[in-house]
């Protein structure tokens, strides 16, 4: 099994325990664990590749995705109810994991069929982030990337990272090891210090003015 597709599982692993925490913390059912982990896990993905034409996408393809995903959900409900419930320190955590592997992976894909840097940045970001953002929305919850701390501009740093590395003699495992590090490193250093970019304030002119 080549460290891409092992990465790859890894994501969607990671993906579909911060799905099922979600679940959990809305009191879903076993079913409603599954759907969400599952859109959580493979919904970056399967919106990346149907842009660029990957069809069918990769958890029709291949069913070990769906089995990946679902048993790292059924694992989380078993784990939170054999021991205790985790806080959110440890859905942002497995979440930040999920997204530097997924943000390599989707700028690996996007590469590879030859797209522009701006696009392949896009994809990058897309498969890191979309999924998370859909779990939220389906949880009536404002989507991380929204209203957290830097989320979206470590996918990006990370991406751009492993488009001018491939320019250096380096092995393909050690610059995705590398990028999905950096990745990490700036979403959790932003996690424990509340690193944020500067917000944007309308304010009501008319408020103001009384």
């Amino acid at each position: 099994m080549s460290w891409f597709y092992a990465f790859d599982l890894f994501g969607v692993a990671v993906f579909a325990i911060t799905g099922a925490l979600m679940a959990g913390r809305k009191s879903m059912d076993l079913f409603g664990v599954l759907v969400i982990a599952i859109i959580t896990a493979l919904g970056g993905g399967t919106l990346r590749d149907a842009i660029l034409g990957n069809h069918p996408v990769s958890w029709i393809r291949n069913d070990v995705y769906i089995l990946v995903a679902s048993l790292a959900a059924v694992g989380t409900v078993l784990w939170v109810r054999l021991t205790r419930p985790i806080n959110e320190t440890g859905l942002l955590v497995a979440d930040a994991f999920g997204l530097a592997v997924f943000t390599v992976i989707g700028t690996q894909v996007a590469l590879n069929y030859g797209v522009p840097v701006s696009a392949a940045v896009i994809m990058g970001v897309m498969t890191g982030v979309a999924g998370g953002v859909m779990r939220d929305i389906i949880c009536n919850e404002i989507p991380l990337i929204f209203h957290k701390e830097i989320y979206a501009t470590a996918c990006i740093i990370g991406s751009f990272t492993y488009i001018g590395l491939q320019a250096l003699p380096l092995h393909e495992d050690v610059i995705t090891a590398i990028c999905i590090a950096l990745v990490l490193a700036i979403r959790l250093a932003a996690i424990r210090w509340h690193l944020a970019l500067p917000r944007f304030h309308l304010l009501d002119r008319n408020r103001s003015d009384q």
